[in-house]
């Protein structure tokens, strides 16, 4: 299913690549943040709907939903802390501002569904369709109605645009500040992908460092720092008695970046570090869980990978990147995160590409 759209894939990088052209040749900065979400967000539409939604193809912004509607994950709710002041969420307008998101996602999508209903294709050609034939499929032990239907689309766009985008800007973040890792990337793809055209899936696949440089992307930003788990029955854990039904948080990003773990320099960008290490984003060793673990392990791993490897490459290969010198002389992006469900950059990552053979 992933290899399949492939060549979608390929189209809206190329898209990406022909934006970031056009300012190199104009000398113009570029929100490189606000590129690769519109890139995950379209690529997400095209499967999931069948085309593209957003302003500039002339539908609702549903890119600026999704975000927003993780920015609300990341606030401060006083009702879930201490449930009698729960009235000063609905006071300060919290409440309204969900909901008021909420609904408008939720008519969006289901006149989406309603839309393919009405066209009723005889092959399924995207997500929606695929879950309509379920639907319709009396053999299935389940079923699906709207709501579940809407209710997967919307684990779609969340788990589907945002966490990869993050995934994204923080490599670039921390490629831009280790130059000498940026090189060598260059170098592997370069020997890899010897022509003057977009890499494709098929070079990205032979790319080892490429694959390091993702996985210490992951270890060091994870898109969702912390997991949560519903204890299923009473357990004890290091002297500690947990009930069943206890909601347990999971800090990966502590686990991640501790020093027992891994050595003295858990804090440093250092994608070689995973040369030899057999261990993976698979869920099954708790020191490295980017992805989740057990039977919650996220199921868009693949998805997720391929896109990021064919982006990263093309993004390390076509151009060169720096940062306009700020007053101290600084050329170097910060790492300073933003809260919410989606730990990204609090500020954009706002660059200067240049074209690599120019």
């Amino acid at each position: 299913m992933v290899r399949s759209f492939e060549n979608l894939r390929e189209e809206e990088i190329k898209l990406l690549t022909k934006r970031l052209e056009e300012a190199c040749s104009s000398s113009s900065s570029v929100n490189l943040s606000k590129l690769l979400m519109t890139l995950t967000n379209d690529i997400i539409c095209r499967i999931t709907l069948g085309r593209k939604y957003n302003i500039e193809e002339g539908g609702i912004d549903i890119k600026n939903l999704v975000m927003t509607s993780s920015g609300f994950f990341g606030k401060f709710f006083f009702g879930d802390f201490i449930p009698s002041l729960a009235w000063i969420d609905k006071i300060n307008g919290v409440d309204g501002k969900m909901k008021d998101i909420n609904n408008k996602l939720d008519c969006f999508l289901d006149s989406m569904v309603q839309e393919h209903v009405d066209a009723d294709h005889k092959e399924p050609s995207d997500f929606i369709d695929m879950l309509l034939s379920i639907q319709n499929d009396k053999t299935k032990r389940f079923e699906l109605d709207r709501s579940d239907i809407i209710l997967i689309l919307k684990d779609m766009f969340f788990s589907g645009t945002a966490t990869t985008a993050s995934q994204l800007e923080w490599t670039m973040t921390e490629l831009m500040r280790h130059p000498e890792c940026m090189k060598k990337l260059q170098d592997e793809i370069n020997s890899i992908s010897t022509h003057n055209l977009n890499v494709t899936e098929k070079e990205v696949e032979k790319m080892d460092y490429l694959h390091c440089v993702i996985k210490e992307g992951l270890r060091l930003h994870p898109s969702g720092p912390l997991l949560t788990r519903l204890s299923t029955e009473d357990v004890q854990l290091k002297g500690y008695d947990i009930a069943a039904g206890t909601q347990v948080i999971i800090n990966a990003w502590a686990l991640q970046r501790n020093p027992s773990i891994w050595g003295h320099d858990a804090e440093e960008y250092r994608p070689e570090r995973h040369f030899g290490l057999n261990l993976d984003f698979n869920g099954t060793d708790s020191k490295f869980v980017p992805f989740g673990a057990g039977r919650r392990l996220c199921p868009g791993i693949g998805f997720s990978m391929v896109l990021s490897k064919l982006t990263l490459a093309n993004l390390v290969k076509r151009f060169t990147w720096r940062l306009e010198v700020g007053p101290g002389g600084d050329d170097k992006p910060d790492l300073v995160e933003a809260s919410g469900i989606d730990v990204c950059r609090k500020f954009p990552l706002i660059v200067f590409p240049s074209l690599v053979h120019a």
